[in-house]
């Protein structure tokens, strides 16, 4: 007995071809082979592309598939489309597609022609998937990769700083070693806090009180912080808690907090300028030893305007008060605060 005709018994009949094809998750769409407009024509769905795209199979029947696209769909796709199937290629590829509701969604085709035995085209044959959720998770993903890219150079950049800082400040091996290690340990709690929220911000109060509510003593309150909410971006939280854990240290070597008396007041607020919201902001030491002024550039003052001035594009000044150290901060916000 001859073999192919073996084979053909054992193919499925085009009932269940019908039946396979309407029973699969995958949108199909077969159109006619003209591709120039008006064509081609719609001769085919099955139910998964009338519930992708919310029209009926008698609504789209006769029709182009054109009736899919919309001002997002994006051209050049298209025109690498039509440019394969004139040369009788596949095509695969992913565009914005619009639902009857006029609602978008992104699809991913694979095209393929159907073939007479002499070669040529009769009809097209699309299989679509709405990838809408995985190509938003992409997206998400680049936008992480891209994030984590500045982040890095941003932290590199801060270290770097902090490194030189310290050199130029420390008087011996033992002091450079325990400031740079604080530094870099304050670096790590701002980063932590960081990547612990969604949107990769932290409020100004949450940095506040990571560097200070250890030296808030029972039935003492040593520590005020009075402000409205405000989020930094992470190109702001990373130099300004840098920044308040230098006068946290500062304060504890020197200032209010190495007294039991001591107070640490932090008062800030949000203004309009011309350029945008500043927030400013008001650091300001009570009751500690007597102040005197420094003979050198001491507690981080050369960090300070690293971080603050060239990193945060902020102005800040430093007042020594008879009762305490006072700095105050303007510096500019990138968005709504």
């Amino acid at each position: 007995m001859d073999a192919r005709l073996d084979a053909t018994r054992d193919q499925p009949d085009t009932g269940v071809l019908r039946a396979a094809v309407e029973a699969t998750g995958e949108a199909i769409l077969i159109t006619s082979a003209d591709i120039d407009a008006p064509g081609p024509r719609i001769e085919y769905v099955n139910p998964a592309f009338t519930r992708m795209t919310g029209y009926a199979a008698h609504e789209v029947l006769g029709r182009s598939p054109r009736l899919l696209q919309g001002p997002e769909t994006e051209r050049a796709v298209l025109d690498r489309m039509h440019a394969a199937l004139d040369a009788g290629e596949p095509f695969q590829g992913k565009a914005v597609n619009y639902r009857k509701d006029g609602s978008t969604y992104m699809v991913e085709w694979l095209i393929t022609p159907v073939r007479e035995p002499d070669g040529r085209i009769t009809r097209w044959v699309s299989a679509q998937r709405d990838v809408t959720d995985r190509h938003a998770f992409e997206r998400r993903q680049a936008l992480l990769v891209r994030e984590l890219h500045h982040r890095v150079r941003n932290t590199l950049s801060t270290v770097q700083a902090v490194l030189n800082a310290t050199l130029r400040s420390s008087l011996g091996l033992a002091e450079f070693q325990r400031a740079f290690s604080g530094r870099i340990a304050s670096l790590s709690k701002t980063h932590a806090l960081i990547t612990e929220d969604r949107t990769q911000a932290v409020s100004f109060e949450g940095l506040l009180r990571t560097e200070l509510n250890a030296y808030d003593g029972p039935g003492q309150a040593r520590i005020s912080l009075r402000g409205p909410h405000v989020l930094l971006v992470s190109e702001l939280a990373v130099p300004v808690g840098m920044a308040l854990h230098e006068l946290t240290t500062n304060a504890i070597r020197h200032g209010a907090l190495g007294d039991p008396a001591g107070r640490v007041e932090v008062t800030w607020s949000v203004a309009d300028d011309a350029s945008g919201q500043v927030l400013h902001w008001t650091w300001n030491e009570h009751d500690g030893p007597p102040v005197a002024l420094p003979t050198r550039e001491g507690f981080g003052t050369e960090l300070l305007k690293q971080l603050l001035t060239y990193q945060a594009k902020a102005q800040f000044e430093l007042t020594f008060d008879p009762d305490g150290l006072r700095m105050d901060v303007a510096m500019p916000l990138p968005g709504p605060a």
